[in-house]
């Protein structure tokens, strides 16, 4: 099974947005072989609480233009690991700090990486 084209559009776009606030390390996988709760995991980092919160906010902005809205949202008073939850995607964004320590693309490595634009990875795959 691979991820829904709905999903990847989302991914895609929450990349962009994210990408749009200047994010590091923008990956994004198709988990949908290993959860049944979600096709699609997006995950992006940046060196302050105020940065995690902004790309939060752009990428919330950009899937609303989508017609997408979070089902659940999870850690935004502290600004470490904003959890965001479309269902269809799960959107991680965190802290420098927490993306070093908790290594989440460990949990994954196995699981296809979706493909996102060169402006996004700036070139990197």
């Amino acid at each position: 099974m691979t991820a829904t084209d709905r999903a990847r559009q989302l991914a895609i776009a929450a990349a962009e947005a994210a990408s749009d606030k200047i994010a590091h390390d923008i990956v994004a996988y198709d988990v949908s072989d290993v959860f049944v709760i979600t096709d699609a995991f997006v995950l992006a980092s940046a060196p302050t609480d105020r940065q995690v919160r902004a790309i939060v906010d752009g990428i919330e902005e950009r899937l609303l233009e989508l017609g997408a809205k979070p089902a659940r949202r999870e850690g935004e008073q502290e600004g470490r690991w904003v959890l965001l939850d479309y269902l269809d995607i799960v959107v991680h964004v965190q802290h420098s700090e927490e993306r070093e320590f908790y290594l989440l693309e460990k949990l994954w490595k196995d699981c296809p990486r979706i493909e996102l634009p060169e402006t996004v990875t700036g070139g990197r795959a």
